[in-house]
């Protein structure tokens, strides 16, 4: 699947993922491929993705909204870091 994170500073990542895991305002969501379609608020927090070679890239984000369609995640962040 096509992650891709937005914030007010521009976009920060785009690239293949097998998993995402973002921090819901209910709690951890987990998401995979073929996932099906969500629209969710984010809360402050850690924000994981998982690469097909195992690699793993962590950012640090202060809420937002997540858009899962077709096999794509979109994670439009108030603010985020690469950490």
């Amino acid at each position: 699947m096509i992650v891709s994170i937005l914030s007010p500073k521009g976009e920060l990542y785009t690239g293949e993922a097998i998993s995402v895991t973002v921090p819901g305002i209910s709690g951890s969501l987990g998401i995979l491929d073929n996932h099906a379609p969500l629209i969710s608020s984010l809360a402050s927090g850690k924000l994981e993705i998982e690469t097909s070679k195992g690699q793993k890239s962590y950012f640090q984000i202060q809420g937002g909204v997540v858009e899962v369609a077709n096999n794509s995640v979109s994670l439009l962040c108030n603010d985020a870091q690469k950490v």
